[in-house]
């Protein structure tokens, strides 16, 4: 076994573990942490908060977790990767040197990776003729610009490493590849050229297992009964070596599970073809990867086959798609599948009374509690006795949403008998934010990495 490189992942998502992060860091050895917070809805939410606020559009919890973390990982000389910086990487940083100077912590140096952002250059876009098409459905995002709230460019790891190479402690991205959280670190290590497909390809396949945070370790896993002290589950750790080999593994003395098929649901999480994982530094071939159990809690990874990178970023983009509403009913007592059913209707009738309708495929009715979630897969009984009865409408008009709010809550004495539970208030409209993926030449995408220092 040559040199050995340590990575976890504490954050899978924006709202996973406040605990995780700084667990990986005290609980065993690491040299790096990963800290996963974008997911494709997220830059508009980040939008929304830069444009009430010019300072904000990042992560709050990332410095929330700093606060926490940053004495240890100044301690411990543990690196940083992260897109947190959302759509304003250097308002990150800025509270990032804030939070070091508050701790008494000097001389911490912070990497910005920008360049992704492309909603400044939309009109510039459109104008030379890249249209954005929708990767689905062929239309052209210049149709829709003015509803558009965000359009990101996933960047790759090259970024990532190069800001490591400056000497930047903590990286701060915007929208990069989840995989790129692994792959930047272990390009900077080992120095992995960049037409070395195979070893790119290993690193993607190891930044992919460890992405999720504890799905790689037994969260959310088939076999759930087998996974022990799931409520201390250990986040994923990654042993890497310079040959793209990598073992999966936890912390001694954590909770979880890490077996072949831990890892092996993981691989396939949010998969199209196993074959061609397409990213901004390779393609990989998931199906190449081998599986061994090497002990216990520890899956090596190996023999993972590569192919070149295409000439294409992908962007991920969101616009603002009409209004939605939604709200739930208890319903309780004999015949309660039938007083829901009239329920529901009661709410249609009284809308059409008002002159406000909702096409089929625009509204939602489900009885939870009578197999609603998924149909036919069970008997769940003729007569419960008690369901929830979800409702909920979305469309262009937000008068005509908002409308619909105002018929649950007279259900309770002006519906069939038994409601009793009205959970969460009067439901308010709220924007439909639409996903748009697309693809752009690389050429029109210039990555832009900047290290600074704090002192005090």
């Amino acid at each position: 076994m040559g040199r050995v490189v340590r990575i976890g992942n504490g954050q899978g998502f924006w709202g996973d573990s406040i605990d995780a992060p700084l667990e990986l860091l005290t609980r065993g050895p690491l040299d790096y942490l990963g800290l996963d917070y974008l997911a494709e809805v997220t830059l508009s939410i980040m939008m929304r908060q830069r444009l009430r606020d010019p300072h904000k559009g990042y992560a709050a919890d990332f410095i929330a977790l700093l606060r926490r973390a940053l004495p240890v990982i100044a301690e411990r000389g543990v690196k940083v990767v992260t897109n947190a910086g959302g759509l304003n990487p250097p308002a990150c940083r800025e509270e990032v040197f804030r939070v070091a100077r508050e701790l008494g912590i000097s001389g911490l140096k912070v990497g910005v990776i920008e360049g992704d952002d492309l909603l400044p250059r939309i009109g510039e876009l459109c104008g030379a003729g890249h249209h954005l098409e929708h990767m689905e459905t062929g239309k052209r995002l210049c149709e829709v610009r003015h509803k558009v709230l965000s359009a990101n460019a996933y960047l790759g790891a090259r970024p990532v490493s190069a800001a490591l190479d400056q000497g930047a402690q903590i990286v701060l991205a915007g929208r990069i590849t989840d995989t790129s959280l692994a792959l930047g670190p272990l390009v900077h290590e080992f120095g992995w050229p960049e037409d070395a497909w195979d070893l790119l390809a290993a690193g993607t396949v190891a930044g992919h297992v460890i992405e999720c945070g504890a799905q790689a370790t037994g969260g959310n896993f088939s076999r759930w009964w087998e996974v022990p002290d799931l409520w201390d589950v250990g986040y994923p750790v990654l042993e890497c070596e310079a040959d793209g080999s990598f073992v999966v593994t936890k912390h001694t003395g954590t909770g979880g599970l890490v077996t072949t098929a831990t890892v092996a649901e993981q691989l396939v999480y949010e998969m199209g073809d196993p074959r061609a994982y397409i990213t901004p530094d390779c393609v990989a071939d998931f199906a190449s990867a081998q599986l061994q159990q090497e002990g216990e809690h520890r899956v090596r990874v190996h023999g993972i086959k590569g192919l070149p990178r295409t000439a294409f970023y992908k962007v991920s983009a969101s616009y603002q798609d009409g209004w939605k509403a939604s709200g739930q009913l208890v319903i309780s007592g004999p015949r309660a599948v039938e007083k829901a059913r009239l329920a529901a209707d009661v709410v249609w009738r009284r809308l059409a009374k008002a002159g406000v309708s909702f096409a089929d495929e625009d509204r939602v009715i489900e009885i939870l509690g009578t197999g609603a979630c998924h149909p036919g897969l069970g008997d769940v009984g003729a007569d419960p006795p008690e369901v929830a009865l979800h409702l909920a409408v979305r469309g262009p008009d937000r008068a005509a949403v908002a409308r619909f709010g105002y018929e649950l809550a007279p259900l309770v004495t002006a519906g069939p008998p038994g409601v009793t539970g009205f959970a969460g208030g009067r439901p308010k409209p709220q924007e439909v934010v639409a996903y748009w993926p697309a693809l752009i030449p690389k050429s029109l995408v210039d990555p832009l990495v900047n290290v600074s220092v704090e002192t005090l």
